[in-house]
């Protein structure tokens, strides 16, 4: 026997909003995910400066920088902007910073895509870089979540409160 149209409405409608409940944890964790893989990044690059000098030097390719300051800067940027996008800092601002990263990341680094940058974006090249590109266009989209500090000044300063749409 067919459940009844309405029957069905209303139980999608109750698991959208358990689903709901959820997004502040979902975006917390998409945050804490691209986080942790960029800080270990930075953490190898620091821990190894002679070799990240190297790898800036020969493989990597940044464009419009010296390879010894883009290795710098690319150390720093890796240790400092996980932190904020972990605890939701200038949440949207910080996803946007990163995905601009990672994407001067998938074009420094030409061996990431063997078959073409743009055949790299259909096919298997590059997986990693996409999927934190996806969990960070979440965060830009949707913002921080609940569980930010952005909420919590948006709580505390009533001046920073989100007009509702």
């Amino acid at each position: 026997m067919l459940a009844r149209p309405h029957t069905l409405v209303s139980s999608y409608r109750r698991i959208g909003a358990m689903l709901e409940r959820i997004d502040p944890l979902v975006l917390l964790l998409l945050r804490f995910w691209v986080a942790l893989a960029f800080w270990r990044a930075g953490v190898v690059k620091f821990d190894d400066p002679a070799g990240t000098r190297y790898l800036f030097e020969s493989t990597y390719h940044v464009p419009l920088m010296p390879p010894d300051l883009a290795a710098s800067v690319a150390t720093w940027i890796e240790l400092v902007a996980p932190w904020l996008l972990l605890l939701g800092v200038g949440g949207r601002l910080t996803a946007v910073f990163l995905f601009v990263y990672n994407a001067v990341a998938v074009v420094s680094y030409p061996d990431l895509w063997p078959h073409g940058l743009w055949a790299g974006l259909l096919g298997d090249d590059f997986n990693d870089h996409k999927v934190w590109a996806i969990m960070l266009m979440a965060v830009i989209v949707r913002g921080p979540g609940a569980l930010s500090v952005d909420r919590l000044l948006e709580r505390l300063l009533p001046g920073l409160r989100r007009r509702p749409s």
